[in-house]
């Protein structure tokens, strides 16, 4: 069983995915926020991060800075989960060291093996 932090501040979104991925057998940490997501990261070490990147207060942009200068957390595999699919959005979000780039909404059938497919492979 693989540890996912979901980090997403819209409680629809994130009941729908906790709700996928723990059907798939993964353990889930959630976190409505990107300061809540640092701390959830250090503590728990998660397998991977999903992280919208529009959160209140410290959005997801900036919370990955943050993880990847932490000895703690700079190894961690982080991937950007978001509704920001404008052209050039994926290539943007893995310029920025995101590790893969996930768009919302989450289609139902293949969301839980994407995110599977990203802790075994690092690729979605």
């Amino acid at each position: 069983m693989s540890t996912i932090l979901l980090v997403e501040d819209t409680l629809a979104n994130r009941a729908l995915a906790v709700k996928l991925l723990k059907a798939a057998g993964h353990e889930v940490i959630e976190a409505a926020d990107g300061a809540a997501g640092i701390v959830e990261a250090r503590a728990k070490r998660p397998d991977l991060v999903l992280m919208d990147l529009s959160l209140p207060g410290l959005d997801g942009w900036e919370a990955l800075k943050r993880l990847r200068a932490d000895d703690r957390t700079r190894d961690l595999r982080v991937v950007a989960l978001t509704a920001h699919a404008m052209a050039g959005a994926r290539d943007e979000a893995l310029a920025a060291g995101f590790d893969g780039y996930m768009s919302k909404p989450i289609d139902a059938l293949t969301f839980a093996e994407t995110v599977s497919r990203y802790v075994r492979d690092g690729r979605g």
